[in-house]
């Protein structure tokens, strides 16, 4: 699952949590002869999955075109003509790349002027195929925080075969070495924050009841340079029910201040001041706001009405006042952003003067450029930004001014990074080549109605001249959860491995995501879960009814929160697909709860273990909905060992299920990988080409 509201940007991290049923089942249910199968790394279990893997395999591998499809796919992940992003530390631009000479991955930098160039030069840092060389060891890269502002010590992260458990180790960028007597954390589900030189906040397993039931930190510390892990000082404990436990330091320079979070679910999250004495002091806003400080502005983004100063602001609203008076008791807020009806906040980026607002309308987005002088806000649309596509801002260096990278992209356009600056329009700085040929194809938008006549968008990429004859390859992909918004976006593959074969892509967005904000979200949370699916199928009927499609030659796709639509698609809508893709999924919502990551996930789907709940949550469990006299359409289902956020149990055991009972069915699990399936460029080639073969192989018939 993912968030764009977590912490720190922290990386949610799993714990195994297999328990068996307890007696708080709200009542006896049939035994499951597939619980076996959540023994993640259990001998008979691994040799159950090499043994469907390689049916698939065989199956797929064999079908033409598979191997130029898995070569061509390797090659664009590989290809050196790709974007180097890159974040600024200091005085240098920081990248980390990979590549068919290294797999693995280099950390590096570079300076701007290099940058600019179409070739830069690049100063490696860390080789991380040398240090899994030498350690025999197959580390993921997860990241690097380096202290502000010498930016000379950084704490480096890694992950085993990409899962979200993460190693930490200290690094000196003088020597290019580790610390040897630094900070460093053995592998665990958790972080680390600098507070100073010889200071951190540590949020991990610290042991038994140090971690929350969903498997994260459940106290933070502050640990101290030369001191045992074991001595470091509780700053917060939260509960064993909570979600997530952090603390971190902003650092921007005559702001520093320290803050503890505590999540106790999505969009449910309390953020404390600490003063210099250790104290805490709650910042007493909703907690289903999101809540930012910068500089000397303490900013809200609304998820429910507030009533404050003798005004109610709207879900969905950005508000912002000045923190310190906040802190003293001052109520009074600014409105810099209400949504309407087809209008939403996507996201905001603080500049050194400036705060820009992402703003979603009608799917595409808008920038605007908030200014604070004498006493007021001003708005203006950012100069130069794109009309069309995706566009995102990001902050250049926020301590310092107001330059900022931007971000465009759509579905045949190739991604194209710029730098600009506020007042002045952005220049391009890279772009993405063409990786597959778009002459004649078009992007459009189109609305269905679901069931309760909730007018949904979704997006479509077509030949201008595609003939409305109902036998057009289609496939439609969905997410529709956490309020997370699907936008048009440049993907090399689907292009090359779809488009570029004649098929039709769709993307729906449906509710469940943030496409509209809040109240598109909340719309199909727990008991309303269902209307995220009538809406994929409101979707689907509509591309039927123009002729795009039929539904033998109509395919979908989904990971993780949709693999579960998907999955649900499957047994609720078996009559209107002809193929599934279902990745990394959720599937047994009996158990998710008591599975890794499940229970931090109860505020979207509800908590099994209450009879009540329960009894809405089954209709949208997939691995009770399957039925033996059903015709359902063929599955591909794909998966992870090392996935520690959503269990492999949940695809293993509803392929299991469904091939017991003569459904066609396909399996494919990827013994590293993680929560994205993949741990190296090699792997995510290869599991592409799986699915795109499966895909034409059951939707390109006459």
């Amino acid at each position: 699952m993912r968030s764009r509201r977590l912490p720190l940007a922290i990386t949610l991290a799993a714990a195994l949590m297999t328990s068996a049923l307890s007696a708080a089942d709200p009542a006896p249910a049939p035994a499951d002869p597939w619980l076996w199968l959540e023994e993640v790394e259990g001998q008979r279990p691994l040799d159950w999955v090499r043994e469907q893997n390689a049916t698939t395999t065989a199956l797929l591998e064999a079908e033409p075109g598979f191997q130029a499809l898995r070569t061509d796919l390797l090659a664009i992940l590989d290809s050196n003509a790709r974007i180097p992003f890159v974040s600024k530390q200091g005085e240098y631009f920081y990248n980390f790349w990979r590549d068919a000479k290294n797999p693995a991955g280099l950390w590096r930098r570079t300076t701007l002027e290099e940058y600019r160039k179409p070739e830069p030069a690049w100063e490696v840092l860390i080789d991380l195929d040398a240090i899994n060389q030498a350690e025999n060891m197959n580390w993921v890269w997860r990241g690097a925080n380096c202290l502000r502002p010498a930016y000379a010590r950084c704490l480096v992260s890694l992950s085993r075969g990409g899962a979200d458990a993460i190693v930490v180790r200290e690094w000196d960028m003088a020597s290019r070495r580790f610390v040897e007597d630094g900070f460093v954390l053995p592998e665990a589900k958790g972080g680390v924050a600098w507070r100073d030189a010889d200071s951190v906040y540590v949020y991990t397993d610290f042991g038994p009841g140090s971690m929350t039931r969903s498997g994260y930190p459940r106290i933070v510390k502050e640990w101290r340079r030369g001191t045992p892990l074991s001595e470091a000082k509780v700053v917060y404990e939260g509960k064993a029910d909570d979600m997530y436990i952090a603390g971190y330091r902003d650092l921007t320079p005559g702001f520093e201040r320290d803050f503890v979070s505590r999540t106790l679910a999505f969009y449910n999250d309390e953020l404390y001041l600490r003063g210099a004495d250790g104290s805490l002091t709650k910042i007493d806003a909703p907690n289903s706001a999101s809540k930012s400080v910068y500089r000397e502005w303490l900013v809200l983004e609304l998820r429910e009405d507030y009533t404050v100063g003798g005004r109610t602001y709207p879900k969905g609203a950005l508000i912002a006042t000045r923190f310190d008076d906040f802190m003293a008791g001052g109520r009074d807020f600014d409105l810099l952003f209400e949504p309407s009806a087809t209008t939403a906040l996507a996201g905001m980026s603080p500049t050194r003067n400036h705060l820009v607002l992402n703003v979603l309308e009608d799917v595409k987005n808008r920038l605007y450029v908030l200014t604070y002088a004498n006493g007021r806000w001003s708005r203006e649309p950012l100069a130069g930004a794109p009309a069309f596509g995706t566009v995102s801002l990001s902050p250049v260096d926020a301590d310092e001014g107001d330059d900022y990278f931007l971000t465009v992209t759509d579905y045949l356009t190739p991604t194209t990074l710029m730098m600009g600056s506020i007042g002045r329009a952005p220049e391009p700085l890279k772009q993405l080549p063409a990786f597959f040929d778009a002459t004649g194809l078009e992007i459009s938008q189109h609305f269905a109605t679901s069931k309760d006549g909730t007018r949904v968008p979704y997006f479509m990429v077509a030949r201008k001249d595609l003939p409305k004859n109902g036998r057009n390859p289609t496939l439609l992909y969905g997410y529709g959860g956490f309020e997370i918004s699907l936008t048009p976006s440049y993907s090399a593959a689907v292009g090359r491995a779809w488009l570029s074969e004649g098929g039709v892509y769709v993307v729906a967005n449906i509710r469940g995501g943030g496409e509209y904000g809040p109240r598109w979200h909340q719309a199909a949370l727990k008991e309303n879960r269902l209307r995220a699916y009538e809406d994929f199928a409101a979707v689907a009927e509509d591309l039927i009814q123009r002729g795009i499609t039929s539904p033998k030659h109509l395919g979908i796709q989904g990971g993780s929160n949709g693999g579960l639509l998907v999955g649900n698609m499957t047994v609720l809508y078996p009559e209107l697909f002809g193929a599934v893709v279902c990745q990394v999924p959720l599937l047994d919502m009996r158990r998710y709860n008591q599975l890794l990551a499940g229970a931090s996930w109860m505020a979207e789907y509800g908590n099994p273990d209450d009879p009540a709940q329960w009894e809405f949550i089954r209709r949208f469990s997939p691995y009770h909905n399957v039925k033996p006299d059903v015709k359902y359409p063929p599955v591909l289902f794909t998966t992870s060992t090392r996935d520690d956020r959503v269990h492999p149990g949940h695809a293993r055991k509803m392929f299991a299920l469904m091939q017991s009972m003569g459904h066609p069915v396909y399996y494919y699990e990827n013994i590293e990988g993680g929560h994205g399936g993949a741990a190296n460029n090699a792997q995510s080639a290869y599991m592409n080409a799986l699915a795109y073969t499966f895909l034409k192989k059951t939707l390109f018939t006459e």
